[in-house]
């Protein structure tokens, strides 16, 4: 069902004025993520007309953008996206772990993102796999699926990488599974401490090879002494790597991957109102518990474009990641020799998944199957249904 209010109504009403107040002051991937959300699910994008088979009712389904940071695309593509990911659980606990990055260097990232978030993947996903290796702790080589996100509950830039990883991993010799204790996984101070080093040593390597650029109130940290400055407090300070307790189940881990994998800035469901000047929607605030976290927020309508438009990612970067077991042409040996150490079965090959471009709700009359009719192409509407009255009028003598 559509939501009341959506991303898209917001841009459809106040982007053309929000784009000639900041022309030339947003990026072709900003523009391009305003222009997609606008046009999606309208007749500008084409669609087609669908029927049922049973009562013959008629549907017209305008087609989606397919953009990443679009609130409306993310269902297919986490559809099949999830069934592959099926095939790769382990009959093994699961943990969460986040690794986010201190309002100091959060203020470099923004405006170096595609080298800061890269440079926030590989710190965090190497400390995982170095502590893991160790074998003071775990002792194996463990697999990573890591989730880029960039915002806060309020759509402030908060870049941090959720992390799932199975409990346990291969030793090194590739003759046993080790097993994690059932409610630990790594100690969370080792990680902090070893991402600060490894991120800190990067950053000041990245600064001196001349890969990071700064503007406005920040160009001051592009002379080495004042970026070192800059970077002084966070060298003391705790950085925080959070460990959920470990999942109840594979199921349960699928559950989750579907709310974060696919998940863009806001969602439409976390809108309350919209009435042109303002927008008001929900936010946690983590500071508090309880009932009290639920907070309603309201923000002008070039504030909140504004804060959405902070989270569109560079071109081509990939905000989900695997390392370890897990990781690229390696994963399917992996996982199998897992198993086998494991004393379980594979999972059964499915080529019947899904093609998320052919998915269709069913028929809201009858329950039956819809099947395309007809095709319309972009900027065309499509023709209406036959008038059976009309031309039951043409039939009489």
């Amino acid at each position: 069902m559509r939501a009341s209010i959506e991303v898209a109504d917001i841009f459809r009403a106040a982007g053309p004025a929000y784009r000639v107040a900041h022309a030339g002051h947003l990026s072709l991937g900003q523009l391009k993520v305003m222009s997609a959300i606008e046009h999606c699910r309208t007749a500008a994008l084409g669609g087609h007309v669908e029927a049922c088979e049973d009562c013959g009712q008629w549907r017209i389904a305008y087609n989606s953008c397919r953009n990443r940071h679009c609130p409306r695309c993310q269902g297919a593509a986490a559809r099949t996206w999830l069934a592959e990911r099926e095939a790769d659980l382990l009959p093994v606990g699961y943990f969460h772990v986040v690794f986010t990055l201190p309002a100091e260097v959060t203020d470099i990232a923004f405006h170096n993102k595609a080298t800061i978030y890269d440079l926030l993947f590989k710190a965090a996903s190497e400390t995982m796999l170095t502590i893991a290796a160790d074998p003071k702790h775990l002792g194996a080589r463990i697999g990573i699926t890591a989730v880029l996100h960039t915002w806060g509950s309020a759509l402030t830039h908060h870049p941090h990488v959720h992390m799932i990883v199975p409990g346990g991993g291969i030793a090194p010799e590739g003759s046993r599974w080790v097993s994690s204790r059932p409610a630990f996984l790594l100690p969370v101070r080792v990680l902090g401490k070893l991402f600060r080093r490894l991120f800190l040593t990067r950053l000041v390597a990245l600064h001196d090879a001349g890969r990071l650029a700064f503007f406005g109130s920040m160009v001051r940290l592009a002379e080495r002494r004042a970026f070192l400055r800059h970077l002084a407090p966070v060298r003391g300070k705790r950085w925080v790597v959070y460990a959920k307790a470990p999942f109840a189940g594979p199921e349960a881990v699928l559950a989750y991957l579907s709310r974060y994998t696919h998940r863009v800035a806001i969602s439409n469901r976390r809108l309350v109102a919209f009435d042109e000047s303002v927008v008001t929607f929900r936010y946690k605030d983590y500071r508090r518990n309880g009932a009290d976290r639920q907070q309603i927020m309201t923000l002008a309508t070039h504030e909140f474009i504004r804060r959405f438009l902070l989270h569109v990612l560079p071109r081509g970067f990939h905000r989900i990641r695997h390392y370890g077991l897990l990781a690229g042409g390696s994963r399917k040996d992996c996982l199998a020799l897992a198993r086998q150490l494991l004393d379980v079965a594979a999972p059964p090959d499915d080529d019947n998944l899904d093609d998320p471009d052919n998915f269709r709700p069913p028929c809201p009359c009858c329950g039956g199957r819809m099947i395309v009719i007809e095709v319309f192409e972009r900027w065309r509407q499509p023709r209406g249904p036959p008038d059976a009255t009309a031309t039951n009028r043409e039939n009489v003598p």
